[in-house]
């Protein structure tokens, strides 16, 4: 999916927030602040009504038990920085034990960053997320704009790195220069005439390579104005992945997956700015320009199909920081992004146009209580098909997690997360709506030191 770089840094806080309500995690916090090093554990009970993701009328549940231990160190020097953290997670199912899968799954993840000031004026920051999971917000990693809000059995793998160098120009003018990739590697594969695996659909290399150029015009004012060039790549071998649909009885069209390969241009403009000591803003506003230069076999399937494309970028979100240990973030991203959505009808489909709008909050309250709510809304829409129109998907995500520290080592937690997707498209491979709603309550105990 796209990202532009964000420059104010105030994203971080949303993207934590998701990966919290992900993994069904709020951390109490006391330990990390106060020493270089951390080791926690969390065992929790859970109940899913709904952990395949799929419509109600082939849904199945189940009780569960989850262990994750972690650990993370953090080093900080005159001028360099370095953080590095692990958490690993198995969560047993109870309804998978007599079925002819794992009982349970497993899922890894490591993040890494190492900031460098050579002088005030000249930063690095180099930065590493990976994850092996089977859950569509951990593979996703955080970010606003999801391609698949579908469950991925097996060991799905995503990395994402970027390196970025800022140079001050002037005492007010500052360039930053960054290069990030994501890779998505799905454990579905693709034999013989097998359609529309998660390998086929969701299997890419994406680079970007991002030019901003931040101008202090007030004290508390930054003006910016950027561009990103962007490559995507499908992986998957198209003869052993196809992507297809069955358009009459024994005819199939299908077509490889690096036919979506595309490369994109971004130019923006926007405004980092300071409101108050503790709101702070930031808005980036342009367009987007996509070609798709691979087409051959989509071309044959649909003539009319659009191989470029203009739209609007948007990226703007508010940060406040209301008490000690406690803030309130809101939202919105608008761009094209990648999909699982391989056909409309018997038209191939390329990608989406997304919007997604998320927030977050996270207050304590009476000393020792934290809650912690988080919400996300995403709109995705794909280009008209003869006979079908229009179509779209909607996906709600909202999570709740109160966690009470009985001390700086142990807490207790509860919480609930609640997962809505209404789609007007069926899945090729099963011909049911992908529309599903999905519930998850937990409760559990956490060791810190």
């Amino acid at each position: 999916m796209n990202k532009i770089t964000m420059t104010a840094g105030v994203f971080a806080l949303s993207a934590a927030s998701l990966q919290a309500a992900a993994t069904m995690d709020v951390a109490p916090g006391s330990q990390q602040a106060t020493k270089w090093w951390s080791v926690s554990a969390t065992l929790r009970g859970f109940y899913d009504d709904n952990y395949t993701t799929s419509p109600k009328d082939i849904k199945r549940d189940s009780f569960g038990l989850e262990i994750s231990p972690s650990a993370s160190i953090n080093l900080i020097r005159d001028q360099t920085s370095f953080g590095l953290s692990y958490v690993y997670s198995y969560r047993y199912y109870d309804d998978r034990h007599h079925l002819d899968i794992p009982s349970g799954d497993e899922s890894h993840q490591v993040n890494a960053k190492l900031s460098h000031a050579f002088t005030p004026r000249f930063k690095l920051d180099v930065s590493d997320s990976f994850a092996v999971a089977q859950e569509p917000e951990l593979i996703a990693g955080g970010v606003p704009v999801q391609s698949s809000f579908l469950r991925s059995e097996g060991d799905n793998i995503r990395n994402f790195g970027n390196i970025s160098f800022s140079a001050g120009i002037t005492e007010n003018l500052t360039a930053v220069l960054s290069y990030a990739n994501e890779y998505y590697d799905y454990d579905e594969e693709g034999h013989g005439q097998v359609l529309n695996t998660r390998s086929a659909l969701l299997d890419r290399l994406e680079h970007r390579i991002t030019l901003d150029i931040r101008q202090v015009v007030l004290p508390k004012t930054v003006a910016v104005a950027g561009y990103q060039f962007e490559r995507i790549d499908y992986t998957a071998k198209g003869s052993q992945s196809p992507i297809g649909f069955p358009i009459a009885p024994g005819v199939l069209a299908t077509y490889s997956p690096d036919e979506r390969d595309s490369y994109a241009h971004y130019f923006y403009i926007g405004v980092d700015q300071g409101i108050t000591p503790t709101l702070n803003g930031s808005l980036r506003v342009g367009a987007q320009y996509t070609k798709f230069d691979n087409l051959d076999v989509v071309r044959q399937l649909n003539p009319g199909v659009d191989d470029s494309q203009w739209s609007p970028y948007v990226d703007a979100n508010i940060t406040w920081l209301y008490m000690a240990q406690c803030y309130a973030q809101l939202g919105v991203r608008h761009q094209r992004a990648q999909t699982d959505v391989a056909f409309i009808g018997v038209t191939p489909n390329l990608d989406a146009e997304s919007t997604s709008v998320y927030g977050s909050l996270n207050h304590r309250f009476w000393g020792n209580f934290v809650a912690s709510l988080i919400a996300q809304y995403q709109h995705s829409s794909y280009e008209d098909s003869p006979g079908v129109g229009s179509t779209s998907d909607d996906y709600f995500m909202a999570g709740v997690n109160l966690t009470y520290e009985i001390n700086k080592f142990v807490a207790v937690e509860a919480g609930y997360n609640f997962d809505r997707l209404d789609s007007e498209l069926a899945s090729n491979e099963t011909g049911w709506n992908r529309s599903y709603t999905r519930n998850r309550v937990y409760i559990g105990v956490r060791g810190t030191y």
